[in-house]
């Protein structure tokens, strides 16, 4: 039996004490010859990106063996939960890979022909749309996710992909088997759209207005800002400067006012939580930054609540309580108060073992 004690102060509660591990799970109660990781240390769940890309490259799927290096970078970072919102691999077999970050899966991308990034996801019509809604929901762990706005070239401008209707049956479609749906939106008409439409979760969310953060508090409507990505939307506009205008001047403002939206989404009590977009331009394993970014709006706890204790429970995961899987980082200070301890952790255990240094 592989056995290991900590004595220090778990989060949230913020009660000091002794706690052990057994046999990858937390132990109700101490352990005969447990070998002691730490004393004086704080330990918290490990973390959560709720937005990644496991298997997922600028070219489309990169193959098992890139996809086990994403996700060990990852893992590396602290993340040991990683909701993948979308990805062209098949990524079943991280389920049975006790060394990597537990996996739940969206399946692909639900995009438009030419109306999204190419060999990023599945492309229909939206005649098309719940067909394949409902084939995604029976092939992922429980999400779907949508593509809900992108460039429209004809107007010159950010765009719904579907028709709001059209959206709408799709989303009661991934309900009634029994998946939660989420989309990617930069816009202000897609969310509003979605929202109304009862979707499950909004990733970005820039475009919200007052009036669309008060409905998506209001229904429990998550949000996934992905902080450290929206910082590159004046990346992503600038080629679009001299051809579409009116794309890059929307790009632009919505990336002016992010952390005010954003900000604004807090205060109403959408619950919101980290991800951070890694899979194609962003790199993996940049979970603290995202925490970093998320902490400049919300605060230190905040912004850990978001991608640890409160994000786990979301996704279906335990925190640590006893017969939980013991996932989690000891650290040499109090994150609550010092965010940089999450950058030089004492230990981390994934399923009750020794994450590897890398």
């Amino acid at each position: 039996m592989t056995a290991f004690r900590i004595d220090g102060v778990i989060l949230p509660d913020g009660e000091r004490g002794e706690f052990f591990v057994a046999d990858g799970v937390v132990a109700d109660g101490p352990v005969r010859d447990a070998e002691t990781i730490a004393e004086g240390c704080w330990v918290i769940p490990g973390l959560v990106d709720a937005h990644c890309h496991i298997g997922l490259g600028a070219e489309g799927d990169v193959g098992r063996e890139r996809a086990r290096e994403q996700a060990l970078t990852d893992l590396a970072a602290g993340t040991m939960l990683i909701r993948d919102a979308g990805s062209p691999s098949d990524t079943r077999w991280v389920h049975d890979a006790a060394d990597l970050p537990r996996l739940v899966r969206s399946g692909q991308h639900v995009a438009r022909p030419k109306r999204y990034i190419r060999n990023l996801g599945v492309e229909v019509e939206p005649d098309r749309l719940v067909e394949q809604v409902r084939a995604e929901a029976r092939s992922g762990d429980g999400w779907v996710k949508l593509v809900g706005d992108w460039i429209d070239r004809s107007v010159g401008d950010l765009a719904p992909l579907w028709p709001a209707d059209v959206a709408a049956d799709a989303i009661a479609a991934a309900h009634d088997e029994g998946a939660r749906v989420t989309a990617h939106c930069f816009g202000e008409q897609s969310v509003a759209e979605l929202v109304a439409a009862g979707i499950d979760c909004i990733e970005h969310g820039t475009g919200m207005s007052d009036e669309v953060i008060e409905q998506m508090a209001t229904r429990g409507t998550s949000l996934v800002p992905t902080m450290i990505n929206l910082d590159r939307f004046p990346i992503y506009a600038e080629p679009a400067k001299e051809k579409f205008p009116a794309y890059f001047t929307h790009m632009m403002d919505l990336h002016a006012r992010r952390r005010q939206t954003i900000g604004a989404a807090m205060e109403a009590g959408i619950s919101i939580y980290t991800g951070t977009d890694a899979g194609t331009v962003v790199a993996h394993g940049r979970i603290r930054d995202e925490v970093d970014a998320l902490a400049e709006i919300g605060g230190a706890e905040f912004a850990l609540g978001a991608a640890s204790w409160r994000a786990r429970p979301w996704l279906g995961a335990d925190v640590l309580t006893p017969g939980a899987s013991a996932d989690l980082i000891v650290l040499d200070a109090d994150p609550r108060v010092d965010l940089s301890t999450l950058r030089r952790p004492i230990a981390m255990l994934l399923r009750g073992h020794p994450v590897a240094e890398r």
